[in-house]
């Protein structure tokens, strides 16, 4: 019998954000993989790094970070033929996916390439949008605002648009695109109402309003809410702009679990 394919979500970094059942599926699992950088750890191995039970086989799925676009193809084509070898010889392959498998997660080029072949099974996991809401104490969207995803690296007349039809956004992937964004969300009359988050749930995590930001390169982990719908009590919670030096600080230590 072949074994099962999970693909667990981890969440967005803090280890006491992984569900009990991906937990449980991690200690089970004979074979663990994960996306990796060419240089430096995997961010989703480190997340559950306390939780890897000793013996396991890892496959590291090594795609080099640039700033073009790289063909990972053939990457995932030849991590793809070594998990299925495990799973063909009956082994349980648990896959790590920062955030949600799904929710522009790296897993779901794996699941491409063996969900028709083996049986499946995901896990969700918090993406660091929800966990950025509750980072920043303020509601995403409520009632019947429209809540848009919006990828930073589209162009200005794209991004525009897509801030003209939402009540509320958050901005994804910003990086190096962060002067560009906070330029025409400052053109548009919408800066104080955009916050920074950097690194969430992380011990080094930071929250700013993005007035307060400097025009600078973001790094990687890093995202922008705004909130522009109908809610009026929006603004006076505790997040408003000058309620954030409060939780601009460095977070105590997580307990893996």
């Amino acid at each position: 019998m072949s074994g099962t394919l999970y693909g667990l979500g981890v969440g967005p970094g803090d280890p006491e954000l992984i569900t009990l059942k991906a937990h449980r599926l991690l200690q089970a699992c004979p074979v663990i993989a994960y996306p990796a950088p060419d240089t430096g750890p995997s961010f989703a191995r480190s997340i559950v790094a306390a939780s890897v039970p000793q013996g396991v086989e890892e496959v590291p799925i090594v795609v080099p970070m640039r700033v073009e676009r790289f063909p990972a193809q053939s990457v995932y084509d030849e991590a793809c033929a070594v998990l299925a070898k495990h799973l063909e010889a009956g082994r349980d392959v648990a896959v790590l996916c920062e955030g949600d498998p799904f929710f522009y997660g790296s897993f779901m080029y794996v699941y491409e390439r063996l969900g028709g072949r083996f049986a499946c099974e995901i896990v969700p996991g918090i993406s660091s949008m929800m966990a950025g809401g509750s980072a920043i104490q303020r509601p995403l969207a409520a009632r019947n605002d429209v809540l848009s995803i919006v990828p930073a690296p589209l162009d200005d007349a794209a991004l525009e648009a897509q801030i003209q039809a939402a009540d509320a956004v958050c901005f994804i992937k910003v990086g190096r695109h962060l002067p560009r964004l906070r330029s025409l969300l400052e053109r548009l009359g919408l800066l104080g109402k955009a916050s920074y988050l950097e690194r969430i749930s992380l011990t080094n995590q930071r929250l700013f309003p993005l007035a307060e930001v400097p025009a600078d390169p973001a790094p990687y982990f890093s995202m922008v809410l705004l909130y522009k719908g109908a809610e009026d009590w929006i603004e006076d919670l505790p997040l408003a702009p000058s309620g954030f030096a409060q939780l601009h600080q460095t977070l105590p230590p997580k307990q893996p679990i």
